[in-house]
């Protein structure tokens, strides 16, 4: 059935946030006859597992066949794989394959390290927007899918393709057709519309010279409100931690489909990368955990294989607890200060915690997680003495939520999911405009679990979005002198203290000790730099950030409004000429990366209009606005040199937005500029 042959291809799926339990072969509710076709003629394993529940730990162990310990990826930001990890697309591409990735979701974009093997890795998608993301961004499956497919039909050798589609992520909004017919499950309609979306990628490989395996799954499925959790990341109950794992080859020359497998045996994330290899014909590289699966669908049963799993993400943000786990045949111990041992075979939802009364089994399998690799992960750039110390010299102390040293049933998840909920709404009620009951909610969040470092940035966004900088600044030091998890909020409180021209030397202080791999962190610091008056370390920091991310849109952006500066600044025509120049084509390449910056556009129009060329600036400004109505310099821009040039129906409008939404905190001259001409 699956056969280790040197002339096939190889296609990896993952489908992002997917229960094992939504696809129609699962018994779900989803039409997914795709994918349900691809499972008739192959491999469906009905008990496979992920060893994390956020994307870009699990899909590194996916590619890697490393437990997240080994390749060190513990949450989606932060971290950056290792230079010289061996990965699928490393090994094959080393054996002759050509290898392209297709990446539909922000978390495994280019700056997170996943790129080494692939001759194509093409993640162009928006940029996140603002200083925080609601959600994450994203392309659409059919989009992705037809990349992909048009890239594995030019390839004239062997190739491995990598396909991820995102769409079953939250916020489900399924396109218009899915919608309506997925009114009340709007989940179901993101899986369909996934399954539809594959559905040409498929075809193809059947019309292609050679076969193809083809491997499905997800990196981790979502809770949709089981036990108390509305999305993912916080637990791992199963239908967080089981995944679909379909395996199958799509050969062109059988003339009629095998029969499939229902596979009961346990498979495991890492076991998908030597069972790449072994179809190929090679040998993964020695040390890895997993084992190859093609044994296991030719026999149709396996030996049972311990299995671990962790959730670190609320532990390297908010300061809870680390929860950790293994499965052994069909039971389920997570290790928490409330621990929880659960009989899989007699009790799939996990409703009854037998814990309490089996102390024996506890210890055996506590044992069992022993064996591996249980120390509290760091996040990396924890902070050298002396970076420390000088955080200290300004007044700051320094969060570590992994250093804590024991931890209590207070910082159990199991008793903090009601927090987790409050904090969900009060980022309801911001996006709903009622800012001060959102602000409430989060005031209350933090006095109940001070070490929550995204409540101080959500906290210090609403504030900041509210025209209140100082208080913003202010949220943000509190999340620090309270000793919540600091990376992330000191990457928001440099930008702030730069943007508002507070403090350039705090800000720096703050960002130049996170590690120089940290995409996000140094388009931080190059733009506190930019405030301090240091062109040439800024510009360098964001050439830095291109060397890890070649198409991040937002250094280009910053790129150009570097150069736009030192335009503006120049003593002679001749520089300022050739510096505008320079800022016109790094907006442009910024534009090039993210077609939807709406910054690089508004950059864009500065340095055009500069030059002399007045008409291209309003259009350039008007793509800004139209792309974001908070677009505000754009905004004012646009009235101002359209009432220079006499357009005044124009000027009006462009006038009036900007008067009706611009933040008087941030615009109140220019506001009482626009209302004169206005009253004229």
């Amino acid at each position: 059935m699956l056969e280790a042959r040197t002339d096939q291809n190889v296609l990896l799926v993952t489908l992002d946030t997917l229960r094992a339990d939504a696809l129609g072969v699962y018994g779900g509710r989803a039409a997914t006859p795709n994918l349900d076709r691809l499972a008739s003629s192959g491999a469906r394993f009905t008990f496979a597992h992920a060893h994390a529940v956020v994307t870009l730990p699990s899909h590194t162990s996916i590619l890697t066949g490393q437990l997240p310990y080994e390749h060190g990826m513990r949450d989606n930001s932060g971290f950056r794989v290792k230079d010289g990890t061996p990965s699928i697309a490393t090994q094959l591409k080393a054996a002759g394959f050509t290898t392209g990735a297709f990446v539909a979701g922000f978390p495994l974009s280019k700056r997170f390290g996943l790129t080494p093997g692939f001759d194509v890795y093409d993640d162009q998608m928006p940029e996140l927007k603002g200083d925080v993301s609601f959600s994450m961004p994203e392309r659409r499956a059919d989009v992705v899918v037809s990349k992909a497919t048009e890239w594995i039909g030019a390839q004239s050798g062997r190739s491995f393709t990598w396909v991820h589609l995102f769409d079953p992520h939250s916020p489900y909004s399924p396109p218009p057709e899915f919608a309506a017919r997925y009114s009340s499950q709007p989940y179901d309609g993101e899986v369909a519309f996934v399954d539809h979306a594959l559905g040409p990628l498929f075809d193809r490989l059947a019309t292609l010279s050679r076969p193809t395996v083809v491997i499905v799954t997800s990196d981790h499925g979502e809770s949709l409100g089981e036990h108390g959790e509305l999305t993912h990341g916080m637990f791992a109950y199963e239908p967080t931690l089981r995944v679909p794992l379909i395996v199958a080859t799509i050969d062109p020359a059988q003339r009629r489909a095998s029969q499939g497998r229902v596979i009961d045996s346990p498979a495991r994330h890492i076991d998908i990368a030597p069972t790449v290899l072994d179809v190929a014909g090679l040998q993964p590289a020695s040390g890895l955990l997993g084992s190859s699966l093609r044994e296991v669908i030719a026999a149709g049963d396996g030996p049972d294989r311990p299995m671990y799993f962790e959730a670190m993400t609320y532990n390297l943000v908010r300061g809870w607890a680390p929860l950790r786990g293994v499965i052994t045949g069909r039971e389920k111990y997570i290790d928490l200060p409330i621990p929880e041992l659960y009989d899989l075979a007699a009790d799939p939802r996990e409703s009854r915690n037998l814990a309490a009364g089996t102390p024996e089994r506890l210890q055996v399998l506590g044992n069992t997680l022993r064996t591996y690799d249980v120390a509290l992960p760091s996040r990396p750039g924890q902070e050298s003495a002396d970076v420390a110390a000088t955080l200290r010299s300004l007044g700051y102390v320094t969060g570590s939520a992994p250093a804590k040293k024991a931890y209590t049933e207070a910082d159990d998840p199991k008793r903090l999911a009601e927090v987790d909920r409050d904090l969900h709404t009060a980022t309801e009620h911001y996006q709903a405009g009622r800012v001060e009951d959102a602000l409430r909610m989060f005031n209350s969040v933090i006095e109940r679990r001070p070490d929550m470092a995204d409540a101080y940035i959500q906290r210090a966004y609403a504030l900041w979005e509210s025209g209140r900088v100082q208080d913003a600044i202010r949220s943000l030091e509190a999340g620090l002198a309270a000793g919540a998890p600091d990376r992330d909020i000191r990457i928001r409180l440099g930008i702030y203290l730069a943007e508002s021209h507070a403090d350039s030397r705090r800000a720096i202080a703050l960002l130049e000790g996170l590690p120089r791999t940290d995409v996000e962190a140094m388009n931080s610091l190059g733009i506190a730099y930019g405030d301090a008056g240091r062109y040439a370390d800024a510009i360098a920091t964001f050439q830095q950030v291109l060397t890890l991310d070649a198409t991040n849109g937002l250094a280009f952006q910053n790129l150009a409004a570097m150069t736009l500066r030192q335009a503006l600044e120049a003593r002679t025509s001749d520089e300022q000429t050739r510096k505008l120049g320079e800022s016109e084509r790094f907006a442009r390449q910024a534009i090039d990366a993210d077609p939807a910056l709406p910054g690089a556009y508004t950059t864009l129009g500065v340095a055009l209009s500069s030059g002399g060329r007045k008409n291209e600036a309003i259009e350039a400004w008007k793509r800004a606005v139209a792309l974001d109505a908070t677009e505000f310099n754009a905004l004012f821009n646009l009235w101002l040199e359209l009432a220079r040039a006499g357009r005044k129906d124009e000027a009006v409008a462009y006038g009036r937005q900007f008067v009706a939404t611009a933040p008087p905190a941030f615009f109140h001259a220019d506001i009482e500029q626009v209302r004169k001409y206005l009253g004229r």
